[in-house]
């Protein structure tokens, strides 16, 4: 997130009330700073309400505009809106400043409109609350709104279930290249492959949407199949189609401009298909024009014909769909020339130049037209997060001559390393209606102006026979020239953009084959409604997917099947481009047939819930880029200039109201979506795997319990409370609704920075959030500055953090409401956010995470609308993450939203564990009753039962119980590392405006005891003892719980939050013996001197009548220390615990990171409950990076008659090795050989057995030998080997 200056924050309150005649809405405006708002104001409304409230004021430039949005009972009719009861201010200085210049209106001026989001309806009002009143500059306090419902006004579409044209008969599929009327012959059909023998010509189709791209709009989509094309056939009145026949129709390329992508190519596709059959019923073909019977009112001589110049060949600030073409840099001077035939010098030539440029200091364009010079294009300097600076014009010029000439220079201002960027120079002309040979496409810019009707005149007319009306193409109407007049005229209604082509008979454009043009039937619209019984069955669940990543998208498919009951599909790119978009890419093709599936559900409620886009995607649309990776395509903004207002959204897939689709901010989600970061097999595969172990056994565990927030450091006033204060009231809110969550605050300011070579820096933050990964979280939360390399400017999370976690089957759902810390649409730069969803052995199985900037308003308000849905506030179970977006954005008006993504698979529930597990007893003694209080060196029984979620015992549980006991919260505060202040403005609300800007928290009490018990009948108990060096107030702890049922995929959590702790047991027995220490390396089979890779994991195993103490009193950490480096010991607390109903033993597991190769040695100091110590001390050598290494190569039994193991330690755990051990006499004869692939599950391998028999199978005589042993590795081809002896007796 890029630093922000402190911002006016605006924001309002909406009541609701219904009246007799309508609906009554209040609307207040707060102008206020947010630091500013008073305690007292903020108690009148909710946190959520606040959040709401903040998001309704933007500024796009100088333009202000203020949305409201609410959840409605029904349609609002706009019309009917009226504000009235209003409450002026005057503009503050800065407002009138900002609006100096800008037109405003001398009242409001309301837009009112509803959309439905699934079941829900949202109504949201827009408008400037700025006037001129009197003279005066004002701006709206509050108003009343009223205003009417309408349920005709629905806007959710319906669609029958039909099957495809391609369901049935043979297809052929061809391309075209530009737009015109085009000729097929015998010989290309043939070429195509159709069977021209039984040809019945009356049944010859020709389908095809064309070149151009579908519109975005929902409303302008209603072509949900291929579309038909009217034909004509010449030749053919036999009946049959011979040598000389051949068939015409039109068709159109994908060049040609198109407004709502300001552009003159397809953005999304170079090649247009067309595809022919000729079985199933008669085609159309094209039919004779009815002429309007009357006198002309107008007479057309002339049309209007565009050239242009254009290239996408560059996306300077990657962002947005606008690609731009000729460079300005090295050569700034560039001339385009345009030439029309037979143009009208007396009427007036529109030219339009749109360019850009990318520069520190401003620059400009000098344009000329015939060397007429205009007023230079100008461009800003451009600084982050505006990336490109844009500009244009639109001139008419009354030119002399045939040509057209365009010269540019640009003026890089002295900055070499300026660049300018042409986008396209477009020429309109007017020129008679002439024909000249060949085709002649036209049209006139008054028909659609003028009413009544026109003729028009070709002149030169001898070799046209004929003229096709192409205005709707798919209804195309000729008249032929038959007497092959000279001037051949025509009559037409006006009011229409009518558009026409003069063919000349020997004149027409040629087809290409294409590289496969047989097409094999599908049908999707028919099928995918279709269940495995045959009968209709509504779809929950939709995955699109290319072919090449099919196989794990369907594995992902299954899963979902089998565990959750989910009806899904899943469905191929080309499958939906074929059907939907004649076989090119079209981002609209994807959502329209989303659309298809939401509206033909049997019900409201059996509606698609779920849409998973499975592959990565690109700014780059047609594979321009190195490497590009564009499998699913997602929508991008026109916008290209900047990373706020040019962004990427999934949204698109996901609306599906008839008004929507323009990706307005007022619209809404229906369908929760996700996307799979995923460009090869391979990784899908490990993505998949990821998700799949998700819910595997191994992942359950009482790290499901754990949530961990990460705020960033304070660098300037206003962050204390939009960054600290948020993430701190988010993290207790969580607390308090839903207990059973243990929260885990890393506010990386309460850590002491330190100064570096690089900058700042937080050593200590760091690996306390990789601890807090690595240990297990279900969702970790950080709110700060970031980008694309990690997180907050201190490098707290890193790309190589990413990549080194190693959190098995302990994947949390990140949320990274930062800047840009997943803009994975870049193919040229892989982020933080997509290492950390690769990472195969760790990282996150989910993101909520962004792609572009966004605001620091936003970011805060987002994470405390999103925190409700995704704890499920007041539910038994929350819904999926990707739900919770969807519900998130639907209550927020700022389009900033949609830089929010879900990255992973949007159908994944988090694992919250279910209710609920109860404490019943301490020490026997039935809650409620006077119960014990946990004293220092007591020896505590707690007792428990587990319940369903509606509160029933579960006498037939049987599972594994692990229990967390905290003692009393502790109360902590961040050390204002770069001392910023108050600074005049009271930021801590504390009274004072000079003070240090320190935030005082509260975080869960020291870990008293992490056990293990077993459940029987639904119900366990547990001792232990109470270390010394708890606070010895009393006061509440909190007993968290979880609980595992055996052979089955289920899980409880519960807690007690009334448990006393303090004061201490005087009557303790004495203990004065520390505890038993045992020390491994990766796996318990390690012995002190072997190798190790150079992230190694430390087991420690401790026995201790008294148990372990992890509650880090003073000086009594279980720690290790690593080469004597007493400064920076490693803090074990939180990683050991007790055993399986045995308090006295337990094991810690710590993962020690990125060791420098060579011999290492690591001391343990543990303390038992009443703080005895003991210390014990391992030696081992690491030989990480690419070495593959070998040590304590030996056999055993050795000497040995027929029977031994050869066993060897390595650095390659879970990889498969190549073993060779070859067998020597003395003299250097070679009596065994024997080659084995070894995988193992530590470092340790003892695979290899021989029973003392050469390689012929005979035995050997008595004496000593010598082996080599040899090892491979099978994936990165490094090898090392040993010599060593052995004796057979």
């Amino acid at each position: 997130m890029p630093m922000m200056k402190e911002k006016i924050l605006i924001f309002g309150l909406l009541l609701w009330s219904i009246g007799l005649w309508g609906q009554s809405k209040t609307i207040k405006i707060y102008w206020e700073d947010l630091s500013q708002v008073s305690s007292t104001k903020k108690q009148k409304t909710s946190e959520k309400e606040l959040a709401l409230s903040r998001f309704n004021m933007s500024w796009i430039g100088d333009s202000p505009t203020f949305d409201a949005r609410w959840s409605d009972i029904n349609f609002a009719v706009s019309r009917s809106a009226v504000l009235s009861q209003f409450q002026w201010a005057p503009a503050s200085t800065q407002e009138q400043k900002r609006l100096r210049g800008t037109v405003l209106p001398q009242e409001i001026e309301l837009i009112v409109g509803s959309s439905m989001a699934r079941n829900q309806i949202y109504t949201t009002v827009s408008f400037n609350p700025f006037v001129r009143r009197d003279g005066r500059l004002q701006k709206l306090v509050s108003a009343e709104l009223n205003y009417r419902h309408d349920s005709s006004l629905n806007n959710y579409g319906s669609r029958s279930l039909v099957n495809s044209v391609l369901d049935q008969g043979q297809w052929f599929r061809f391309e075209i290249d530009q737009t015109g009327v085009y000729k097929i012959d015998r010989a290309f059909l043939n070429s195509l492959g159709m069977d021209l023998g039984q040809l019945d010509i009356t049944r010859l189709k020709i389908y095809g949407h064309g070149g151009k791209p579908l519109p975005l709009a929902n409303s302008e989509n209603f072509m949900f199949d291929l579309p038909e094309t009217p034909i004509q056939l010449v030749g053919m009145e036999d009946g049959t189609f011979d040598t000389g026949d051949y068939v015409l129709f039109y068709g159109q390329g994908t060049m040609g401009y198109d407004a709502e992508n300001d552009s003159h190519f397809n953005p999304y596709a170079e090649t247009a298909y067309y595809y022919i059959t000729a079985d199933g019923f008669p085609g159309q073909r094209v039919e004779g024009m009815q002429q309007p019977g009357g006198t002309p009112d107008l007479v057309f001589n002339s049309f209007q014909e565009i050239k242009f110049h254009e290239e996408d060949t560059y996306s300077p600030a990657k962002v947005g769909r606008q690609w731009f073409g000729n460079r300005f840099d090295i050569q700034n001077d560039q001339q385009y020339v345009f030439s029309f035939e037979n143009r009208l010098t007396s009427e007036p030539v529109e030219v339009r130049v749109r360019a850009a440029a990318a520069s520190d200091v401003p620059t400009s364009m000098q344009v000329s037209v015939n060397n007429v010079a205009i007023d230079p294009l100008n461009f800003n300097a451009v600084n982050d997060p505006t990336l490109l600076s844009v500009d244009s014009f639109r001139e008419d010029f009354t030119l002399s001559g045939p040509s057209i000439t365009v010269d540019i220079n640009y003026n890089n201002s002295g900055n070499p390393s300026s660049i300018g960027y042409l986008d396209y120079v477009r020429v309109e002309a007017t020129r008679s209606l002439t024909a000249g040979g060949g085709q002649l496409l036209f049209r006139n810019n008054d028909a659609p102006t003028n009413s009544g009707i026109v003729r028009y005149d070709i002149t030169n007319a001898a070799s046209v026979t004929q003229v096709w009306d192409v205005t709707d193409p798919f209804a195309i109407k000729r008249i032929a020239n038959d007497e092959a007049l000279g001037t051949f005229s025509f009559k037409a209604e006006l009011g229409l953009a009518s558009r026409y082509v003069a063919l000349d008979g020997s004149d027409f454009l040629t087809p290409s084959r294409g590289s496969d043009p047989i097409v094999a039937n599908q049908n999707l619209k028919g099928d995918l409604f279709v269940g495995a019984n045959g009968q209709f069955e509504d779809i929950d669940y939709l995955i699109v997917t290319p072919s090449v990543l099919w196989s794990a998208a369907n594995r992902l498919a299954n899963h979902h099947r089998e565990q959750n009951g989910l009806r899904v599909r899943v469905v191929t790119l080309q499958e939906i481009y074929t059907e939907f978009s004649s076989g090119k890419q079209d981002v609209s093709a994807i959502r329209n047939l989303v659309r298809y599936i939401y509206e033909n559900a049997s019900g409201f409620d059996q509606r698609i819930k779920y849409l998973c886009l499975f592959g990565d995607t690109s700014v780059d649309y047609k594979d321009r880029l190195s490497g590009n990776n564009n499998m699913v395509p997602s929508y991008h903004t026109l916008s290209s200039v900047d990373t706020f207002n040019s962004f990427m959204s999934d949204d698109f897939y996901g609306m599906m109201d008839l008004n929507e689709g323009a990706m307005s901010s007022s619209h809404s989600l229906d369908i929760a979506v996700g996307r799979i970061l995923a460009d090869t097999p391979s990784l899908a595969k490990t993505v998949v795997d990821k998700i799949l172990s998700y819910s595997n056994q191994e992942s359950f565990g009482q790290w499901r319990n754990n949530f961990v927030i990460i705020s960033d450091d304070v660098d300037v006033g206003w962050e204390y409370r939009a960054l600290e204060v948020t993430l701190d009231s988010i993290a207790d809110r969580v607390s308090a609704e839903r207990p059973s969550v243990n929260v885990k605050k890393i506010h990386i300011d309460a850590f002491q920075q330190q100064t570096s070579a690089g900058g700042n820096r937080y050593p200590q933050a760091k690996e306390a959030i990789e601890n807090a990964i690595e240990l297990g979280a279900l969702i970790v939360n950080y709110f700060g500055h970031g980008g694309e390399d990690g997180l907050a400017k201190e490098f707290i999370y890193t790309k190589e953090t990413a990549q080194d976690l190693r959190n098995d089957d302990r994947y949390p759902c990140f949320v990274t409401v930062t800047c840009e810390f997943s803009k994975f649409d870049n193919p040229l730069r892989v982020t933080a956010g997509e290492l950390t969803f690769w990472n195969a052995q760790g990282g996150a199985a989910s993101l909520i995470t962004t792609t572009r900037s966004v605001s620091v308003t936003l970011g805060v308000d987002f994470n405390t609308l999103l925190s409700e849905y995704l704890f499920g506030f007041g539910l038994d179970q929350p819904p999926a993450p990707s739900e919770a977006l969807r519900l998130t954005k639907n209550l927020i008006g700022s389009n900033n939203k949609r830089v929010i993504f879900y990255i992973g698979d949007p159908a994944m529930h988090l694992a919250f564990p279910k209710k609920q597990i109860r404490l019943t007893a301490i020490n026997d003694a039935p809650l409620g009753v006077a119960s014990d209080t946990l004293k220092a060196l007591s020896r505590v029984k707690l007792s428990g039962v587990v319940l369903d979620p509606s509160g029933n015992a579960m006498p037939d549980y049987s599972g594994l119980l692990q229990v967390k006991i905290f003692d009393k919260d502790l109360q902590r505060a961040t050390l204002a590392n770069d001392g910023i202040r108050d600074n005049g403005t009271d930021y801590d609300n504390d009274g004072s405006t000079t003070n240090l800007l320190i935030m005082n928290f509260k975080t869960l009490g020291e870990v008293l005891f992490n056990g293990q018990a077993t459940v029987t009948s639904g119900r366990f108990d547990f001792e232990f003892i109470v270390p010394r060096d708890i606070q010895v107030p009393v006061g509440e702890g909190k007993v968290s719980f979880y609980a595992q049922r055996n052979a089955q995929f289920e899980d409880q959590t519960g807690y007690n939050l009334n448990v006393l702790v303090g004061g201490i047991n005087e009557n303790a027995p004495q203990d004065l013996q520390g505890p038993e220490i045992e020390l491994f390396m990766n796996d318990d089979s390690f012995i002190s001197g072997g190798t190790t890779n150079d992230n190694p994991i430390l087991i420690v195993k401790l026995v201790d009548m008294s148990g372990l103490n992890t509650t880090g009193g003073i000086g009594h950490d279980l720690v290790a220390i690593l080469d004597g480096d007493t400064a920076n010991p490693f803090v074990l607390n939180d990683y050991y615990q007790a055993g399986v109903d045995d308090f006295t033993k337990g094991t810690a597991q710590f993962k020690l990171r990125d060791l420098e190769n060579g011999p290492h040695s690591l001391q343990v100091k543990a303390w038992d409950t009443y703080n005895n110590s003991s210390v014990s001390t391992i030696d081992f050598v690491v030989a990480g990076g690419d070495q593959l290494a070998i040590s304590r190569v030996l056999n055993y039994p050795n000497p040995f008659v027929n029977y031994t193991e050869f066993w060897f330690n390595h650095n390659r755990p879970f990889e498969p090795l190549d073993v060779q051990v070859q067998v020597f006499t003395v003299s250097g004869k070679v009596v065994w050989s024997h080659e084995q692939t070894v995988v193992t599950q530590g470092y340790l391998s003892r695979d290899i057995i021989w029973d003392g028999r050469d390689d012929f199978g005979d035995p050997i005589g008595k004496g000593v030998y010598v082996y080599k042993l040899s090892v491979r590795s099978a994936l990165s081809g490094k090898t090392a080997e040993k010599y060593e002896k052995l004796v057979i007796l």
